[in-house]
């Protein structure tokens, strides 16, 4: 996917801004330069449109000052709205024209749903942002993940709080394995053939647990504190009150 005029986006967290390092490497290495990167764009990003690496930056959400500085200063960094970034009722919103997103996870099933909202003891951590807007709309969606966070597998029979269905979500990328959706088996294909290290998420669920168990259930309440919408407006799931 990485060749000149491919389209960007990576979400803010650590893995993926650490997969955004590699992504510009091998498109210095390459002499590629994309057409845009999309997103809440952090000072990252900012180098890369610099360096010339982009063409331009799309901009829906500014998250540090080098961010703040840019869009004040250079033309080719675009402020948006949330509706063309990212609005299902809108044809050419920008997700839609993106060739790659690289997104972080909390939690991911062995159905590849995904949560971004709920950490492991069933607490509110923040909203979801751009996250299944833009594994809807790219090509390809890879969620990068540590497959143990803080001594706890990330991968689950069910995700405590599902955000990003698990249909528009592509690859898993972890240190121990790569999983692929059954959805996409000709990109299962092209991975093995490049010598990938392909696992079925199922065996890397069994991987996680035998080197840090299996991790206690969390307990909830039946009082709803949240409700989770998804990009066109319907409710994918609610968050409900924790047992302390």
């Amino acid at each position: 996917m990485i060749k000149d005029g491919f389209s960007f986006q990576t979400g803010a967290g650590g893995a993926s801004l650490a997969a955004a390092h590699f992504v510009r490497k091998m498109m210095e290495e390459a002499k590629v330069t994309g057409s845009f990167a999309l997103g809440g764009i952090t000072g990252y990003m900012v180098e890369m449109l610099e360096q010339g690496l982009f063409k331009k930056l799309i901009d829906v959400q500014g998250f540090d000052l080098d961010a703040i500085r840019s869009i004040a200063a250079n033309p080719n960094h675009l402020e948006v709205s949330a509706g063309f970034y990212a609005s299902p009722y809108n044809k050419g919103c920008a997700v839609n024209q993106l060739d790659v997103v690289i997104l972080g996870a909390t939690e991911i099933d062995t159905d590849f749903n995904v949560n971004v909202v709920t950490a492991s003891d069933g607490v509110i951590m923040g909203g979801s942002g751009g996250h299944s807007d833009a594994a809807a709309g790219a090509k390809i969606t890879i969620v990068v993940a540590n497959l143990l966070r803080g001594r706890l597998p990330i991968i689950m029979d069910k995700v405590l709080t599902a955000t990003t269905p698990g249909e528009t979500i592509d690859v898993l990328v972890t240190e121990r394995g790569v999983a692929v959706n059954p959805r996409r088996p000709e990109l299962k294909e092209q991975l093995l053939a490049a010598g990938l290290p392909v696992k079925d998420i199922n065996e890397l669920k069994l991987l996680a647990e035998k080197i840090a168990g299996v991790p206690a259930q969390v307990i909830t309440g039946e009082k709803i504190v949240a409700v989770v919408e998804y990009r066109d407006g319907t409710v994918i799931d609610v968050v409900r009150q924790t047992r302390r």
